[in-house]
């Protein structure tokens, strides 16, 4: 059984990270062999498929257990606001520009090593006075608290590319100087096709192994 993720510290703030651009080093095989990171770490066989099944958030798991077993995983820091959609992300939703939304903001550390920085966008008038407004959600997560609420996910959509990562990315995931992220947005549609989530995702690409096990 996954370990209960743990929140270490929270942080409720209103404004936006400052945005960036990373200066773009070379690191040599050589060099990626020296760092302590990518020789010890063990990287995480993210199961793109099974952790978003409804059996594992519905039955109150967190979507990481399908991925990590009993490894220690720690989010160290949560935000919530409530914030007007920009241009791309109300695009992405299908939403008015402008538009409220519930923003979730949180970075995973798992072993000791941050992983992930994660940004979701949710209708404010959707999840409004739910314990999705809360740093905590509970068992099984947002999409537990979606179902709740009568609009669980009944599909998903994710989009995977690689990048640079911005300073503050570098910065916030602890990457040397040349490593790429892989970014990654999924979307959540309940059963009336309505977006219900944004989650735009960045992973620090040498800890990753991205795995997807689907019928022909």
């Amino acid at each position: 059984m996954c370990r209960r993720v743990r929140v270490r510290r929270t942080v409720v703030c209103g404004r936006r990270r400052p945005q960036g651009t990373c200066g773009v080093g070379h690191m040599s095989g050589q060099d990626m062999e020296r760092t302590p990171f990518v020789r010890e770490f063990r990287p995480i066989r993210r199961h793109g498929i099974e952790r978003l099944a409804r059996e594992q958030w519905g039955e109150g798991r967190s979507v990481w257990a399908a991925d990590i077993g009993d490894r220690d995983l720690v989010v160290d820091s949560v935000e919530v606001t409530h914030e007007p959609a920009s241009a791309a992300v109300a695009g992405g939703m299908g939403l008015d520009e402008a538009v409220s939304l519930c923003v979730r903001r949180r970075r995973f550390v798992l072993d000791g090593k941050p992983v992930l920085l994660s940004t979701s966008y949710l209708p404010a008038d959707l999840v409004a006075n739910s314990p999705i407004t809360d740093p905590d959600t509970g068992p099984g997560g947002v999409y537990a608290r979606l179902a709740d609420l009568g609009h669980a996910p009944a599909r998903f959509r994710e989009e995977l590319r690689s990048r640079m990562p911005t300073q503050p990315e570098a910065e916030r995931l602890e990457l040397p100087p040349g490593a790429p992220v892989i970014h990654l947005a999924r979307t959540a549609f309940d059963t009336e096709g309505r977006v219900v989530e944004l989650n735009e995702m960045v992973l620090d690409s040498a800890a990753y192994v991205l795995e997807y096990d689907f019928e022909a």
